[in-house]
């Protein structure tokens, strides 16, 4: 580019006003973005209403109704889930979101991690399902919300993880049986969309078990749901497994070192610290692809909007602002996975 050093990045001055045409392109996006923001502003602080009164939305032309959120954001966070019993999928999120922000950090990398996340997991479904310690029952379809969505985004990653990565050793193995079924697995599953995978989870594997035997329906849900992850999470781990150099593993194979210590702590350190930044985009396609189960029952945040407000005439007119809700929902937990992906990545960049 004229009047750049090659090998130096172009002042972000020349980027907006290097010549006419991209002054001219400047102001035009200055313009559009400032009109924008105004009726943005305007319509969602100066004449909206956060309380929650529906005769004042309604007679509010040209305003935002949050008070819509501030009416039905039990049942939009949490669903069916018994009003009363609400703390309860309250405390299981935060154990949940506890746990997984601690796995997060590097330091914490330790032998206790493993039976630390087996206790939050029973303690998550014992707050949920209840029927012991004192705590009503309630079924699997009367969970929903924000809970729902974090529970299938973690457990999902969680046992698509280990099988994937057994995928993906499996297509590199030097077996021809092994690496035609791992190669076999994946491509049939990523040939095809998550929603299949979930309705053939739902309806089709009731009709293959025995008879007076089925699986609740969210087991069934969460096992597409990994087997889905898995196959995607296996072509990111080879990729990696590609990137390291090959003589690696010959030198330490020539120093005595078994096949299986070899990848363990020499191959999949590196290829796992290589693909960080895909491995976090899979996890956030996840989270997001969680909203998929509504079709199949399974009412997650996206659905529990549906629940809310679907059945209330009195707020019904106001969906858009509930979707805008739900979207900031999701908005900060993307957005923050993206963060520490990284700084994840930035940590283990500067790492011996």
């Amino acid at each position: 580019m004229r009047g750049a050093v090659r090998g130096q990045p172009v002042e972000w001055r020349r980027e907006l006003w290097g010549s006419p045409l991209r002054s001219l392109a400047t102001v035009l996006l200055l313009v559009l973005f400032v009109w924008i923001g105004f009726h943005v502003v305007e319509w969602g602080i100066v004449h909206a209403v956060f309380r929650p009164d529906a005769e004042a939305c309604r007679a509010v032309q040209h305003g935002a109704c949050w008070g819509v959120v501030a009416e039905k954001w039990r049942p939009m966070l949490f669903g069916r889930f018994p009003y009363e019993e609400q703390w309860r999928p309250a405390v299981a999120v935060v154990v949940l979101s506890a746990v997984t922000m601690l796995s997060a950090w590097p330091r914490s990398w330790r032998w206790w991690l493993m039976p630390l996340w087996i206790v939050a997991l029973l303690l998550f479904v014992l707050l949920m399902r209840g029927g012991v310690l004192g705590l009503s029952h309630v079924p699997t379809g009367r969970w929903g919300g924000l809970p729902l969505t974090i529970g299938l985004a973690v457990v999902g990653l969680a046992l698509a993880f280990p099988l994937a990565l057994l995928l993906a050793l499996g297509r590199r193995s030097d077996w021809p049986v092994v690496r035609t079924l791992s190669a076999s697995y994946i491509e049939l599953v990523r040939g095809v969309p998550l929603i299949s995978v979930l309705f053939m989870a739902s309806f089709l594997l009731p009709l293959l078990w025995p008879a007076g035997w089925q699986p609740d329906v969210l087991v069934r849900v969460l096992t597409g749901l990994a087997l889905f992850v898995a196959a995607y999470l296996a072509e990111i781990i080879r990729g990696g497994l590609q990137a390291v150099p090959r003589g690696q593993t010959e030198v330490a194979m020539a120093l005595g070192f078994g096949r299986w210590p070899v990848q363990r702590d020499i191959v999949l350190p590196q290829a796992l610290r290589l693909v960080v930044p895909a491995l976090t985009n899979n996890v956030v396609g996840t989270l997001k692809d969680t909203s998929l189960v509504t079709v199949v029952g399974l009412f997650e945040l996206t659905g529990a909007l549906g629940l809310a407000l679907g059945g209330d005439p009195t707020w019904r007119p106001f969906y858009l602002e509930g979707y805008l809700f739900v979207a900031a929902v999701y908005w900060v937990l993307c957005f923050g996975l993206s963060r520490y992906s990284v700084w994840l990545e930035k940590r283990l960049s500067a790492a011996p």
